[in-house]
């Protein structure tokens, strides 16, 4: 019998991916994988619009809570937790969703990338000699989470080096995969970040950061990215919660843009609308 297909849902922050994904995987007896370099993080459910329990509808999810604040978990280590869970739901006759806007996760599994040693000191002296502007524009162009201080050049570096840069990869996805990425209208985009961040807000993130930040320390690697920091900034009344909304919204919307530039580089992700990408995936699994 032949085995289930890989169904990849890819798309920028806010844009229903997770929606869908959970929609579709109920209709077709799926599990949902996430990949998303945020909600990885236990005790991180609010300020990463992790889906809650209720929102999962049933659905097995993984992905979600692997690690600790502060413990290292690179797009290596996904890629193996993400083929062992694709082999054990396949095992069990149903079809992994592989769900997320975190690129370098996607790619990692459907371009199935061979990973060399963790970064070396040739490489770091590499990265050394780059400027401030490059390193940035590095982290761009790779789906690297940017670090709280942008302009500081060990920052910046760290952040790469919590990236394992792949030696090789093929070319084309592998088999039995079918790839949808959601295609959203700009201004649309635009207003559901913004209805995002204001139920974000309306669910507590505050306390959850402070309790996180009280916890594991504010330089710890997850709390400098994402709503965390501005959270810290309000506490120490250095901005309003009006200011970090619209902080929080300004940043949402420049991570969608980071990862469309990333995925637009696939040309093997067929772009749909919601509605259109519910059509194609209902008839492509029909009889699978």
């Amino acid at each position: 019998m032949e085995s289930k297909p890989l169904v990849v849902i890819v798309g920028p922050t806010a844009s229903g991916k997770t929606s869908l994904s959970i929609e579709i995987a109920k209709r077709y007896d799926g599990e949902i994988i996430c990949a998303d370099s945020r909600t990885i993080y236990k005790g991180m459910d609010i300020g990463t619009a992790k889906p809650s329990k209720a929102e999962q509808d049933g659905v097995p999810h993984w992905g979600l809570d692997l690690v600790l604040p502060g413990e290292k978990f690179s797009v290596f280590d996904f890629k193996l937790y993400a083929e062992n869970k694709i082999k054990e739901i396949r095992d069990r006759g149903k079809i992994p969703f592989l769900v997320g806007g975190t690129g370098l996760y996607t790619d990692a599994v459907v371009f199935d990338y061979q990973f060399g040693a963790s970064p070396n000191p040739e490489q770091r002296e590499i990265l050394q000699g780059l400027s401030i502007e490059e390193l940035r524009k590095y982290c761009e162009e790779h789906n690297i989470n940017l670090p709280e201080n942008v302009l500081n050049k060990r920052h910046l570096i760290h952040a790469i080096e919590q990236n394992n840069v792949p030696e090789k990869r093929r070319v084309n996805p592998i088999e039995n995969t079918i790839i949808v990425g959601i295609a959203t209208d700009r201004e649309v985009l635009r207003q559901r970040i913004r209805e995002r961040s204001e139920q974000i807000f309306e669910s507590n993130v505050v306390n959850e950061a402070l309790m996180l930040g009280n916890k594991y320390g504010w330089k710890s690697e997850a709390m400098t990215g994402n709503i965390y920091p501005l959270i810290r900034q309000y506490s120490k009344g250095e901005i309003s919660i009006e200011e970090a909304k619209e902080r929080f919204i300004t940043s949402d919307w420049r991570l969608a843009k980071r990862q469309l530039t990333w995925l637009r580089r696939n040309p093997f992700i067929n772009w749909l609308s919601l509605d259109e990408a519910r059509e194609y995936l209902i008839r492509a699994l029909a009889n699978r």
